[in-house]
């Protein structure tokens, strides 16, 4: 597995309660740019609409050997799901607050390109802070530790 990108703000700013792997309809020029190593889900979400998955404002930078066959940085992206999987995280995204995050795109090992997507709640701003200190506390327990 060769990961591209993770979203390591997903975890500062949600609560992940469960994750689900899918598949991504790509396009020639994005899987080559992706080998690469470019390219960034930070800020992209996923949305389910009339029973199809869909990767939205995740950035894959354009070839820039291509020609006129190059394909649009943030496009809407399908996700390939099972049916069920997909009715399921329907289901979970209708209930007030939760949302479908990408947390990492990777290469499997058959090297086809995969999303990590993450089932969340934000977080509130005081529970950002609980978070950072029980870190930081952890980080100190651990220092004193090896001491």
């Amino acid at each position: 597995m060769k990961s591209i990108s993770k979203n390591r703000k997903a975890w500062h700013d949600y609560y992940i309660e469960e994750k689900v792997e899918a598949g991504l309809s790509l396009k020639g020029s994005e899987v080559k740019v992706l080998r690469g190593g470019h390219g960034s889900v930070v800020e992209g979400y996923a949305i389910i609409r009339e029973g199809q998955a869909w990767l939205l404002n995740a950035y894959i930078p354009t070839l820039k050997n291509a020609s006129y066959l190059n394909h649009a940085e943030r496009r809407e992206r399908r996700l390939l799901l099972n049916r069920k999987e997909i009715e399921k995280l329907d289901a979970a995204t209708r209930q007030k607050g939760y949302t479908l995050i990408p947390l990492e795109i990777y290469f499997d090992d058959n090297n086809r390109v995969k999303v990590q997507l993450g089932l969340a709640k934000g977080k509130a701003n005081h529970d950002k802070r609980d978070s950072e200190k029980e870190k930081d506390a952890k980080k100190e327990a651990q220092r004193a530790m090896r001491r």
